[in-house]
């Protein structure tokens, strides 16, 4: 198995640009076109534990769409074969001063492109 291909990184890398581009202007419908849409998809989040995708959806639809900003550090994605990465990073917001927020998502290459099939987000207190 080839652990980051650079033609296969260079497409998760970019993957998840577009997605975090539609997580800081709330653009729901790149969001839920990016997370497989299946009952098998989980994401995992600072307060909620979300279940297939219809709760990601109604999650997301029901969000706030302000104060999204944020700055990633320590981006780390690895990909494994062709059709398999993982993404992680860590994020402040100047919002929430003395927190870092960490994220992780498993992307896997579906039929339809790129996919998010489970993801986790928390907060640490930093201060």
């Amino acid at each position: 198995m080839i652990i980051n291909d650079p033609e296969v990184h260079d497409e998760v890398v970019a993957v998840f640009t577009r997605y975090e581009q539609a997580l800081v202007s709330n653009d729901v419908a790149v969001l839920d076109e990016l997370f497989w849409q299946s009952e098998h998809t989980i994401r995992y989040g600072g307060g909620e534990n979300l279940y297939g995708a219809a709760e990601i959806l109604a999650f997301r639809s029901a969000r706030p769409a302000s104060g999204l900003e944020r700055e990633l550090s320590r981006t780390t994605i690895t990909t494994y074969g062709n059709d398999f990465a993982t993404a992680s990073t860590l994020f402040s917001r100047a919002s929430a001063p003395g927190k870092t927020g960490r994220q992780m998502q498993t992307w896997v290459r579906m039929g339809d492109g790129w996919r998010v099939v489970a993801a986790h987000v928390s907060i640490l207190d930093t201060a």
